[in-house]
């Protein structure tokens, strides 16, 4: 019979195939698999699955319930190999926490966020993280996705960007209005200037050359936040970059939904959600480094 830890490695291999990559649960199951073993069992029982489940004594039930069904995906997968190892039901640890509402940005604020940026030094730092906060904005991209973009992905010329580490590892392409960018172009020829020979293909380039991370934007971030003085609302403590993202569908929403009211609501519904594509260059502002038109990078 195939031991459980053989079994592990099997499984996430194969869901890893199909592309999902699993940090989280590949390191929770390796915990549970160890629990099995000091336990001295060599399959999985319910009994079992729910103890584990259930360490984290002070965890909110619906962490319990996370954890559970991480196990379960797991179980199905061992009991086609040991018909005699349990799969645990679906309702158990029922348990429910409310989705936290996002933070959802005014105009207003992400061109203050950006003009705070802009005040960061050294000066390839406030650069990188205004324009950073102008594509999240103005794009939907989720933090990490911008963070990975290499040079290759980003096509200027033709006003598109390429995502090649959406979620499930799927790929799209997004457009860029014209202001969105004009601001990239000035990051690049600022970029380039600083590091005209930089050792990664990253896009976005930290101070000392090297891609930026996600802990980094986090932690800019957050200094950004507290000086422009936003505050969270209802359980958000602060709002995040990722908001930026829920920030931009609710524009969309609302700009659609005014195509199909009357005049007065249009009108009033547009001042109130006025485009993140506006915002980006009137933060900025005219920057001695922009391009000409024909000059402009293709490829960055």
């Amino acid at each position: 019979m195939t031991s459980l830890r053989d079994a592990l490695a099997d499984y996430l291999q194969l869901r890893r195939r199909l592309g999902f990559e699993m940090p989280q649960d590949g390191r929770l199951l390796e915990g549970f698999v160890t629990f099995l073993e000091q336990a001295g069992a060599g399959r999985i029982t319910t009994d079992l699955a729910v103890d584990w489940a259930r360490l984290p004594g002070q965890a909110h039930p619906s962490y319990w319930r996370q954890r559970l069904s991480i196990v379960r995906g797991f179980a199905r997968h061992l009991a086609t190999l040991d018909p005699s190892s349990e799969v645990p039901s679906q309702d158990l640890l029922p348990a429910h926490r409310p989705r936290i509402a996002p933070y959802i940005y005014t105009g207003e604020e992400i061109a203050a966020l950006i003009t705070a940026a802009g005040r960061l030094t050294p000066r390839l730092r406030a650069v990188r993280h205004q324009t950073l906060i102008g594509l999240l904005a103005v794009t939907a991209m989720r933090p990490g996705e911008a963070l990975a973009l290499d040079r290759d992905d980003v096509d200027l010329r033709h006003h598109v960007v390429l995502v090649r580490t959406g979620k499930q590892k799927k790929q799209r392409e997004v457009p860029l209005h014209d202001s969105a960018v004009t601001a990239l172009g000035n990051y690049v020829l600022q970029r380039d200037a600083r590091f005209p020979q930089p050792a990664t293909q990253a896009f976005f380039l930290s101070s000392r050359g090297g891609r930026v991370g996600r802990h980094e934007l986090n932690q800019t971030f957050t200094t950004l936040v507290r000086e422009v003085g936003l505050n969270g609302r209802g359980a958000r403590s602060r709002p995040r970059p990722y908001d930026l993202r829920h920030a931009f569908a609710v524009r969309t929403s609302a700009r659609a939904a005014a195509r199909n009211w009357g005049d007065v609501s249009r009108r009033t519904t547009v001042a109130a959600c006025s485009p993140a594509v506006v915002v980006l260059p009137q933060a900025l502002g005219p920057s001695r480094t922009t391009a000409p038109a024909d000059r402009r990078p293709r490829v960055s």
